[in-house]
């Protein structure tokens, strides 16, 4: 009976030894902090001299007068103050203001509404058509959709002609050339270019629901609207999140439709900030107006965004 005995302690020392000396060796195979920086590295670099690096040359150029060639002379905060003094360069970032109404507010709002009703019809062929469809403004490039909706909506454009068949002749007009309807009209051509990145981001949150949440409503009685509100909505709270930030920036960072469309006429009508730091630095020659300009509005965006994100944090852990 001692043999067996001995055997087993020797078998179970050996496995202590064993695994003393796999610790031992993992222990001196365990990598040194440093070499995980070196991994990281590469991106570090690449961010630091193509997003840093320009960030502080813009905030530099911010404090100078100069026309991007010649001397350039020390003029401190005199630029930002400018730029919120001066009626035309504050009056373009009141535009990016009003923007956000219609490439924020309209797309994501009619993005819910759309997305649940796809939702319900998800087995259709229907539902297949309506995600193409809604989703082809973000395939069709942005300069092509600015033109073609500066022919729609011309003085002799499909929308004109339209109203004029329909008897409403007294409301056709140069849409895009009228100073109260240009921004507005705008404003229109964005909500189309988003609405579907918006459905499409808030289906994939549909899906990720609990179907027994929608079961379990039902039979309480529950209908279509009261699941709406009470149980599609709470639950795509990031995802809507994701929506209204990507929306709200893409209203104060707007240009490549405004350029196209209108190149912010008429007069100043359409003057969006991104188009004003265009034209301050290529055109008049402002590189330390334009940098300012720059600055201000990507203070602007930060601020806008961040409560965005915090509000809509998922706070369930």
């Amino acid at each position: 009976m001692t043999r067996p005995t001995l055997r087993s302690n020797e078998s179970v020392e050996g496995a202590g030894g064993r695994r003393k000396r796999s610790s031992a060796r993992a222990a001196g195979l365990r990598t040194p902090g440093w070499v995980a920086w070196l991994f990281v590295a590469p991106a570090l670099i690449v961010y630091a001299v193509f997003v840093l690096r320009p960030i502080a040359l813009t905030v530099q150029y911010s404090m100078y007068r100069w026309d991007g060639i010649g001397t350039s002379t020390w003029a401190g905060l005199g630029n930002y103050v400018k730029v919120f003094t001066d009626p035309d360069l504050f009056a373009s970032i009141l535009n990016a203001v009003k923007l956000i109404v219609f490439f924020s507010v309209i797309p994501v709002v009619l993005s819910l509404a759309i997305a649940s009703t796809i939702r319900r019809i998800a087995t259709s062929r229907l539902a297949l058509v309506a995600r193409t469809v809604l989703f082809l403004p973000q395939v069709i490039p942005l300069v092509a959709a600015g033109i073609a909706w500066s022919w729609l909506l011309s003085s002799t454009g499909l929308v004109n002609q339209l109203l004029r068949w329909a008897g409403l002749g007294g409301v056709a007009r140069a849409w895009l050339g009228d100073f109260s309807t240009a921004l507005p009209a705008v404003g229109v051509i964005g909500a189309w270019v988003l609405l579907g990145l918006c459905t499409i981001l808030l289906l994939s949150g549909m899906s990720k629901i609990d179907p027994a949440l929608y079961e379990a409503a039902r039979m309480d009685g529950a209908g279509p609207l009261r699941e709406f509100v009470s149980i599609t909505v709470p639950s795509l709270r990031q995802e809507i999140g994701v929506c209204v930030t990507v929306t709200v920036i893409a209203a104060l960072a707007s240009f490549d439709i405004v350029y196209v469309s209108t190149q912010g006429g008429p007069g100043n009508a359409t003057m969006v900030p991104g188009l004003e730091i265009y034209y301050l630095a290529f055109t008049e020659r402002q590189v330390g107006m334009a940098s300012a300009l720059a600055v201000v509005l990507m203070v602007l965006v930060l601020l806008v965004a961040l409560p965005i994100q915090w509000l809509t944090k998922d706070r369930s852990s």
